[in-house]
């Protein structure tokens, strides 16, 4: 096995993640279901680290709490999921303050109560290290359906993004909101197969839905060019990389990849639609690029992957 999270991820899968009784969905997509007397709860966890998805140093102490709830209320969005509750674990640098510390969860209840999530408890630690946050939350499918899974894409749907990409560096990572509200009309629509959260790059993300939907996938450059936020495109001028490759690859947009139906086309649900599902076949690539001209290019997946 070679170094990467996505393969430790799929080594955790294979090691855990089959025979589990009770276990509808485990470790390989934005929550695990667990049916709990044929009532499903679903379950994430994430984990924030200074130095990795903020930094203390810049950004204020209100605005990291509220991002270390908003990824996981993103992963409740990603899986058409009602977040319920949550609970908040700290490892706090010794250096902080009360009145900082204080900030920090005042951030968590400003956008706990936003979308309804109580907070329910958790553990507190110091050292001599930085600032670690850890989120556990609970949720329950909005629709009878269940969960919207990534493994349920299907040969000719489209692939739609809810919003604009690239950039979030450039402040967006910390003030985002998550898609709750949209995943929650999406799910009671027949069209829609598939789903999750961008939050490792656009390019990253479309390739693991492929493997678990055992699908390929080809995306248009000009469908895309319309969504490139400004903030890709003013990064674009000083990092030597072009507002397309921002797009594809930076990580936390925290947006939706959706696919499904020509009828999630709808006014209602403003999706840009800038893909198609297409059928999985050796020997060639599992995602393409097709350039404005009509060249087709191999897409690799280039966005954000921790243990590198």
């Amino acid at each position: 096995m070679g170094k990467g999270e996505n393969e430790l991820v799929e080594w955790l899968r294979n090691r855990f993640g089959s025979g589990a009784s009770g276990v509808p969905v485990g470790i390989g997509d934005d929550m695990a279901i667990i049916d709990v007397d044929d009532n499903l709860l679903a379950l994430t966890a994430d984990m924030l680290m200074d130095g990795v998805h903020f930094d203390s140093r810049e950004h204020s102490y209100d605005l990291i709490g509220r991002k270390a709830l908003a990824c996981s209320l993103s992963d409740c969005a990603a899986m058409g999921c009602q977040p319920r509750a949550a609970t908040i674990s700290v490892a706090l640098p010794n250096s902080m303050s009360l009145d900082d510390v204080k900030k920090l969860y005042e951030g968590i209840a400003g956008i706990a109560e936003e979308f309804s999530c109580a907070i329910v408890g958790g553990d507190t630690n110091s050292w001599t290290g930085p600032l670690v946050i850890d989120v556990a939350m609970a949720a329950e499918p909005m629709a009878i359906r269940g969960p919207i899974r990534r493994s349920d894409a299907q040969v000719g749907d489209i692939i739609y993004v809810s919003g604009s990409l690239g950039g979030s560096i450039n402040g967006r990572h910390l003030s985002f909101t998550p898609r709750i509200e949209l995943a929650s009309r999406l799910v009671h629509q027949p069209g829609l197969h598939a789903m999750m959260d961008i939050s490792d790059g656009l390019s990253m993300d479309l390739h693991r839905l492929c493997l678990a939907s055992h699908c390929a996938a080809e995306i248009d450059e000009t469908a895309l060019e319309p969504i490139i936020s400004d903030a890709a495109r003013e990064l674009a001028k000083v990092d030597g990389r072009t507002p397309l490759e921002h797009a594809l690859n930076d990580g936390e947009d925290f947006e939706l990849l959706i696919v499904g139906t020509e009828a999630l086309l709808s006014e209602r649900f403003v999706l840009t639609a800038i893909g198609r599902i297409m059928p999985s076949r050796i020997n060639e690539p599992i995602m393409q690029l097709i350039r404005s001209d009509g060249r087709r290019e191999t897409l690799e997946p280039k966005g954000y992957e921790h243990f590198k």
